[in-house]
């Protein structure tokens, strides 16, 4: 831990500058999620936390309360940095996009989302499901919202006559993110940048669902 402190301190010293407050916790919410993503929640200590973050124990809780505060952030975070990707995404595209077009942009906003921040991503995909309910409780607002963001996503396309018949929207909702989530568990840069796999992956799903040319 004495290393971990004296190397922060020696980073924060090149800057010419003390550390404020929202750098600490960011240094703790990153040193946090990292340990969530490889060894879980129930294993990680506060302890463990401080010492990836370079700081003393006791500081931790100047910034939170608890672990499971610290966890809570996390998990609102990883979603939210997602959702704001897909929607950059959306808006990106011109006004006559067609439910084909909108389907691969959410796609490949959320992988992007995914990837750019990985730790906070991989935390909440890999620890959510192992969580007690009173943990889950406070993201599962924003995990419903995202879900039925990603429902009206494909009732529209459905609604547009571009959906083969049949498709459960409910199924294909969760075969896409499902797909998409686990990206983080293989994806490599040496087999093609994100924006690559991310319509490779969309391509795939569209073949399944889509009519041609839907």
């Amino acid at each position: 831990m004495v290393m971990a402190i004296a190397k922060r301190k020696a980073r924060l010293a090149k800057k010419g500058t003390e550390a404020p407050a929202e750098l600490t916790r960011g240094y703790i919410l990153k040193a946090a999620a990292k340990l969530f993503r490889d060894q879980g929640y129930v294993a990680t200590t506060l302890r463990q936390i401080a010492d990836s973050a370079g700081i003393q124990a006791g500081s931790v809780y100047y910034h939170f309360r608890s672990k499971d505060e610290i966890l809570i952030e996390i998990l609102d975070t990883g979603i939210d940095e997602v959702r704001k990707s897909v929607g950059n995404h959306l808006d990106a595209l011109p006004k006559n996009a067609t439910p084909r077009q909108k389907i691969a942009a959410g796609i490949e906003g959320h992988l992007i989302g995914l990837l750019q921040h990985g730790d906070f991503t991989s935390a909440s995909i890999r620890t959510y499901g192992q969580l007690p309910a009173h943990l889950k409780r406070s993201n599962q607002l924003r995990r419903k919202d995202y879900s039925e963001f990603w429902d009206s996503l494909l009732t529209e396309a459905a609604e547009r006559g571009g959906l083969r018949t049949g498709v459960d929207l409910h199924i294909a909702r969760l075969v896409i993110l499902g797909a998409v989530n686990w990206t983080v568990e293989w994806y490599d840069p040496k087999r093609g940048s994100v924006q690559k796999v991310s319509r490779q992956i969309a391509s795939l799903i569209s073949d399944g669902v889509f009519l041609r040319g839907g």
